[in-house]
């Protein structure tokens, strides 16, 4: 155990602990963007999809138990991505004498430039998400229990879609800086395949940013509605 908090004090295990812990949320980003794009076959199928996921574990959990158990789980994964990538930046901040941001613009791209507030901009999202669409508080026509009508309804208003798209090329951005970067820190270093890191991640974030912004932008162009 002593070995584990040693390797963790490190620049390097804290890097390794972020990459980790952005493995387990690129799993659950693109499962979650499978799962929405159930709207395109219609209410029936995304509302069996909806209510399969509060039954998953029945008889062993209670109604909806599941998703929470998992909601929790997750947040506390973005809690400890959060701290590790808080805790590089701050420790890569101070060994360089000559100042962070005097550097950055030579060594970073545009995407890793825009960690920082991307990360706060999908946090903020992350807590209006659930109290629009989980809870229902923040969505003047939540329904319980109706899933499509409430995906639908709340995306016809267009500044929710709009700071839901905002959001998404935050996260694009975010996922794009990540991927290959975490390849990098669990030493995927691999000749033939280094070259491959960043055209391979940016194809895959563009095929997660479209997949979720087009939910919205259909809801939008009237092509996702209510019967």
């Amino acid at each position: 155990m002593r070995s584990v908090f040693s390797l963790y004090r490190s620049s390097v295990g804290k890097k390794i602990v972020m990459a980790i812990s952005g493995v387990f949320l690129f799993l659950w980003i693109v499962g979650h963007m499978l799962g929405n794009l159930k709207v395109f076959f219609g209410q029936e199928a995304f509302d069996h999809y909806a209510h399969g996921l509060k039954e998953f574990g029945d008889p062993f959990l209670l109604h909806g138990q599941f998703l929470w158990i998992v909601r929790f789980v997750m947040l506390a994964i973005i809690f400890l991505h959060m701290l590790s990538a808080l805790a590089v930046y701050l420790q890569s901040k101070a060994a360089r004498k000559t100042g962070y941001k005097k550097e950055e613009a030579l060594t970073f791209t545009y995407a890793s430039r825009t960690m920082r507030w991307g990360g706060v901009i999908l946090l903020v999202y992350i807590v209006y998400h659930l109290l629009h669409f989980t809870v229902g508080s923040a969505h003047p026509k939540f329904v319980p229990g109706a899933a499509y009508a409430n995906l639908v309804v709340g995306f016809q208003n267009w500044w929710v879609s709009g700071f839901y798209i905002v959001a998404m090329i935050a996260l694009g951005l975010h996922l794009y800086h990540g991927l290959w970067s975490a390849c990098q820190t669990l030493n995927f270093n691999n000749p033939r395949l280094r070259d491959l890191r960043r055209p391979a991640a940016l194809l895959i974030t563009l095929f997660i940013v479209l997949g979720f912004c087009s939910v919205p932008i259909s809801v939008l162009a009237g092509i996702v509605t209510l019967p």
